[in-house]
């Protein structure tokens, strides 16, 4: 058995145990295909970790860097109390079309605020704004800018905060210190940056699976 087969065996197996999808999610996953987005959402087993990572941190307020078809936005935005709030920014108009028809579906636009534009104008809009600090950030964009999106983090978080940036193993490719890939570049960039910050505490881990070999960072706001 390949390793790809064994990794979607091994996740289907997790899920259908651990993480098992309802109708709202298995529609957004349907959906966004039928609308032609990118197959690049987390797995359920990863929609569910983070889940539980927001469960576990108590957020309220939760902000989210790369929307998408509002998969990983749904399964954030139920761990969130009935008072609780989460911004997610998206580049693309389509796309937020989409996550915003998913989103009312799992009966969470309440909740969720979707704000279309690049990020990177979007987030010094957002700090205008003096929001409370965010509990938790999920970093899940253009990987060329992870540097930029993680100082904005810092901005808009506290210290006891989590930010999780998503896709930083790059196949294996963040360890290659001579890549022109952008990507790469910036994930690394982000890495060194969240490593050498005296304000953040962090690991990463590697991880296999439906969408292959990749893995988060995640870092916790210490002061």
């Amino acid at each position: 058995m390949s390793d790809s087969r064994t990794w979607d065996d091994v996740d289907a197996y997790f899920t259908t145990h651990l993480s098992p999808e309802d109708d709202a999610l298995r529609a957004a996953v349907r959906d966004s295909e039928a609308a032609g987005l990118p197959s690049i959402a987390v797995t359920a087993p990863q929609g569910k970790l983070l889940h539980l990572l927001a469960l576990i941190q108590g957020a309220r307020t939760i902000l989210e860097i790369g929307t998408l078809g509002g998969y990983s936005t749904i399964w954030l935005a139920r761990a969130l109390p009935a008072d609780g709030r989460m911004i997610s920014l998206e580049y693309s108009p389509k796309h937020a079309e989409v996550a915003a028809r998913n989103l009312a579906r799992a009966g969470l636009d309440k909740q969720v605020e979707i704000r279309v534009g690049p990020a990177l104008d979007s987030l010094p809009r957002l700090a205008a704004e003096h929001p409370a600090p965010f509990d938790l950030v999920f970093i899940d964009a253009d990987k060329a800018n992870n540097p930029h999106y993680v100082e904005w983090a810092l901005k808009l978080t506290a210290e006891g905060s989590l930010i999780i940036v998503d896709n930083v193993v790059r196949g294996g490719r963040v360890a290659d210190p001579g890549s022109t890939d952008p990507d790469v570049r910036g994930t690394r960039a982000a890495i060194e940056l969240i490593g050498s910050h005296p304000r953040l505490a962090a690991t990463a881990i590697q991880t296999v699976g439906g969408k292959g070999y990749d893995g988060f960072a995640l870092a916790r706001v210490v002061r």
